[in-house]
């Protein structure tokens, strides 16, 4: 499957962004899905899962601030991000996995898409 993630920006603290992720190749709807961030000088961690079900995980970081969805009709992952803090500052991934589990380590996802920029300023 090929990922393309979009819909990153800048955006002052307390502010929104959506992110979407458009999925090509694969039956969407198989995979479980998942978001990724990683800010400069840091390791990738994982944000948000949803499985194939839309049962949702989140990092305690987002946990209340943002909201992971899937449209499987238009092959197309989402992150909600409200509240946004400098913090999140970071390049977004998302990622497909073919395990029915939600994993937040990276090697259990087995495609990732280019990543987008996400800048909050204080």
């Amino acid at each position: 499957v090929q990922l393309q993630a979009s819909g990153g920006g800048l955006v002052q603290a307390g502010g929104s962004l959506r992110l979407s992720c458009a999925a090509s190749g694969r039956t969407f709807s198989r995979f479980v899905m998942a978001w990724f961030r990683q800010a400069p000088g840091k390791e990738r961690e994982f944000v948000a899962a949803i499985n194939r079900s839309s049962g949702t995980y989140y990092a305690d970081s987002v946990k209340g601030r943002f909201t992971i969805s899937r449209d499987n009709a238009k092959n197309t992952l989402y992150l909600q991000m409200n509240l946004l803090k400098p913090e999140d500052t970071a390049v977004y991934y998302c990622a497909a996995d073919t395990a029915p589990s939600m994993g937040v380590m990276t090697y259990e996802y087995d495609y990732w898409g280019q990543g987008t920029q996400v800048t909050v300023s204080s």
